[in-house]
């Protein structure tokens, strides 16, 4: 059964977000596939027309550069091309290309992390609309509260008599 192939913690730690969109490099990918980065690439260039770029994009190396000062220890070994980012869609499609029974038990699992991770976002943004909405209830309230104690140190204050003349002499 795939949710016994990979933990799911596991997968979902290798779930990053570069360009705005969830991503999986294509190392991550070859060792769950249990097969040589070199090998799902070909794979994937021999079928790159179902590679558009939402699906597969290859990373600048800008991106790279950050990505890799992420890891302390740099485990990137010698790579001689930038590493490809799969989103979502481009795992999904990767199934079609490899066609080993692990490959279609891993991208289960990957679909299920993906989706997982968007129930978990929603969740997030529910929530922080609903702390919004709370934060500007209690503004509210707290500048109605406010009013109310200034209306009554007002009310509690002395009040000022206007000062009449006193002593009034006639010389």
């Amino acid at each position: 059964m795939a949710k016994d192939l990979i933990p799911q913690e596991a997968i979902e730690q290798k779930i990053l977000m570069i360009r705005g969109c969830k991503i999986m490099l294509d190392r991550e990918l070859a060792r769950l596939y249990r097969v040589p980065t070199k090998v799902l690439i070909q794979a994937v260039k021999r079928n790159i027309d179902r590679f558009p770029l939402d699906f597969m994009f290859q990373l600048n190396e800008v991106e790279f550069d950050n990505l890799r000062s992420q890891f302390v220890t740099s485990r990137w070994g010698g790579r001689r091309y930038l590493p490809y980012a799969f989103t979502e869609q481009g795992v999904s499609m990767l199934s079609s290309v490899l066609r080993s029974k692990r490959a279609i038990q891993v991208n289960i699992a990957i679909m299920r992390a993906f989706v997982k991770l968007r129930q978990i976002l929603s969740t997030h943004k529910e929530l922080a609309h609903k702390l919004a909405e709370l934060e500007r209830k209690i503004e509210k309230h707290d500048t109605e509260i406010k009013a109310i104690f200034d209306a009554i140190r007002q009310l509690m204050a002395p009040s000022v008599k206007p000062k009449g003349r006193i002593g009034f002499r006639n010389d």
